[in-house]
């Protein structure tokens, strides 16, 4: 079977970035996706697209196939009290190089990466920690299989169903309710 529309593809995969490995697959647990349905990386599903169970695949994606290019617009200085909790400055949060989830005007989740701290100011980056990177991604399809029509309709973990407010979602802490229910899954809870 090969890789095409509605179908679970398992490749196992490493990325290199500036000569490094900065992303890859656990050895025996590859990344499972439903291929045509924009999870991942269009050009890394059309490298992907026709191959099957076993076929190797090696290819390179310039800033512009991958995340983009760095824009220095995204790098946005914030006042320090913006990070205030209860009135108080969370200088334990405010470390360069981490990354905080913060809200944008739409009200949703965007993660910021701290690129400077001063005395009054923090300045965030909102780029994608790999904008402006070339993608050399190597790896191999491991597996290829028809999509359930569940998962076609819920995602492979549930990532196409409408998310409760409030909630957290299973492993990161939350309530995530499936019919009104408890789901019981780990991490979870509501249980």
């Amino acid at each position: 079977m090969k890789a095409e529309k509605n179908k679970v593809v398992a490749v196992s995969y490493q990325l290199e970035v500036e000569g490094k490995i900065a992303d890859q697959s656990a050895p025996g647990n590859p990344l499972e996706y439903i291929h045509g349905s924009g999870m991942l990386l269009p050009k890394f599903e059309g490298a992907i697209e026709g191959k099957e169970p076993g076929e190797s695949f090696d290819f390179i994606l310039s800033p512009e196939d991958g995340y983009g290019t760095y824009d220095p617009k995204y790098l946005v200085e914030l006042p320090k009290t913006a990070f205030a909790i209860d009135g108080q400055v969370r200088e334990d949060l405010l470390v360069v190089g981490r990354t905080i989830p913060m809200l944008n005007q739409a009200g949703q989740v965007v993660q910021g990466t701290v690129s400077k701290v001063t005395d009054s100011t923090v300045t965030m980056d909102f780029n994608h920690p790999m904008a402006g990177k070339t993608l050399h991604f190597t790896g191999k399809v491991e597996s290829v299989r028809s999509a359930t029509d569940k998962e076609l309709t819920e995602g492979l973990h549930g990532e196409y169903l409408p998310q409760e407010e409030g909630c957290g979602g299973c492993g990161g802490g939350g309530c995530h309710k499936e019919n009104g229910e408890c789901c019981g899954k780990e991490g979870c809870d509501c249980k």
